[in-house]
């Protein structure tokens, strides 16, 4: 049995993985980085990047329709789109990320990894990799499958397979309304699908206000996905059609392919933590330091999705960075800060975390969305109509939300709904993250004539 001795073995080369790697790396410690997989992870080949990739052609096709004088014709070309996929996804071809860790002072290691004892991991051939300071776990989350009955008499697409597919399916069922649901509905109805979105509730993306599921909705039906609202699946069966869908209403619906878009779960069922006396069907629960509370001798990290604190790939690389920091500071033998905003810990992810649904319009949220129960808290809502968005698009449609704390004077959230809005989340993230004084913030002028203008009719409309 092979044993080989690091400072810092990394589970996981997602992005978030190869940035707790990266971190540790530069501050001076041998890194190894095992992924059972493809080096770039999840979101590199069956998420967000190819999910953008097939969204972005139909958003622009149709926001060119929304200006008189731009010549539009035909649909899209799907062969095309897909090609285009393709290149971005490197066809699944890792070796760019396997040099790119290489060149980053890091050890790459292909096997599947399970904790084995004290800063100890396992390959699957029997390699022993021993770490002198840490194990970081970055492994990611898993899609939920519901129990429906007839679902596993079928092979349902999940994100990977919607994100993958060669071919655009002629009818597509998706079942949920969160952002894989909505994204996908819409990117898969624009290359020539015929979509039938089953929602549980009344409007999607249920943890947002009801004006960012409601102007959704009008994008998706706008798209030519036909939407079932306030229902779900209560049976699924194959036939020589295709699969049958019978909806909670009794309505049957006959898809080529399903998916199954009811939200993700934390990777920890095959990590090794029964070694540790920890659960394996729940998040790992880390300080703010990325450090795992619940394991003696401060040995164990956790960072992104399998933490289930915030599961967005750029807030698992912002945990990344802290615990490959706090990891390396340590190992230094430094006294390290986690108070809150400090460089050793991960505050956003309680106070700021963004989120951008690239759906057409695009929904956008950083911090609060709503007042705080038994607050002060003050909630201005206004239509995004400002030259800027005029100008943008005849017919603009957007609303923009931002919730106060009337006792600091200060912003906790911002919702943004709208064409070409996720560039505006990034100044409402500062606001929130810099606790910018709204009378200073008045005097942050925006250029004219821009969409930025809703920041200023924003803070008018408050009273300034």
């Amino acid at each position: 049995m092979a044993e080989q001795t690091f400072d810092v073995v990394v589970i996981g080369a997602g992005p978030v993985g190869e940035v707790a790697a990266e971190r540790a790396a530069s501050g001076g410690l041998k890194v190894a980085l095992v992924e059972h997989e493809r080096f770039g992870g999840e979101c590199s080949y069956w998420a967000c990047i190819p999910s953008k990739a097939l969204l972005r052609p139909g958003n622009l096709l149709a926001a060119a329709g929304r200006v008189p004088g731009v010549p539009v014709g035909g649909a899209l070309d799907p062969a095309a789109v897909l090609a285009r996929r393709d290149w971005f996804t490197g066809r699944g071809d890792d070796t760019g990320q396997v040099d790119w860790a290489r060149g980053a002072g890091i050890e790459p290691v292909r096997g599947h990894a399970r904790i084995s004892g004290e800063r100890e991991v396992t390959l699957d051939d029997g390699t022993v990799l021993t770490a002198r300071h840490a194990v970081i776990v970055c492994t990611g989350s898993v899609p939920r499958t519901p129990s429906i009955p007839g679902l596993d008499t079928i092979r349902p697409w999940g994100s990977r397979e919607a994100t993958s597919a060669s071919a655009v399916p002629a009818r597509l069922g998706v079942l949920g309304g969160g952002v894989v649901g909505v994204e996908m509905a819409q990117a898969w109805a624009r290359l020539g699908a015929q979509v039938d979105l089953v929602l549980t509730g009344p409007r999607p993306l249920p943890k947002l206000p009801d004006f960012a599921g409601d102007l959704l909705l009008d994008g998706l039906r706008e798209a030519g996905v036909r939407v079932h609202t306030s229902s779900g699946l209560s049976e699924v069966s194959a036939s020589d059609g295709g699969t049958v869908l019978r909806l909670s209403g009794g309505e049957e619906l006959v898809v080529d392919e399903l998916l199954v878009a009811t939200g993700r779960a934390p990777a920890t069922g095959d990590v090794g933590l029964d070694v540790l006396g920890l659960p394996a069907d729940r998040p790992l629960e880390v300080d703010e330091s990325g450090r795992v509370s619940a394991v003696d001798g401060g040995w164990l990290y956790a960072a992104g999705d399998v933490t289930g604190r915030a599961l967005l790939t750029h807030q698992g690389k912002y945990g990344a960075r802290v615990a490959g920091d706090s990891v390396a500071a340590r190992a230094r033998g430094e006294q390290i800060s986690t108070a809150p905003w400090s460089r050793y810990s991960a505050t956003a992810d309680h106070h700021a975390v963004p989120q951008v649904v690239f759906t057409d319009p695009e929904v956008t949220s950083v911090g609060l969305t709503e007042a705080r129960e038994g607050s002060a808290d003050r909630v201005v809502d206004i239509d995004i109509a400002v030259a800027g968005s005029s100008l943008h698009a005849d017919g603009y449609a957007g609303k923009a939300r931002m919730v106060v704390d009337t006792g600091r004077g200060v912003v906790l959230g911002v919702t943004f709904v709208g064409q070409d809005v996720s560039e505006l989340l990034h100044s409402a993230t500062i606001a929130v993250v810099g606790e910018v004084p709204l009378e200073r913030l008045w005097h942050a002028v925006p250029a004219f004539p821009t969409i930025s203008e809703v920041w200023l009719r924003l803070l008018e409309t408050y009273g300034l």
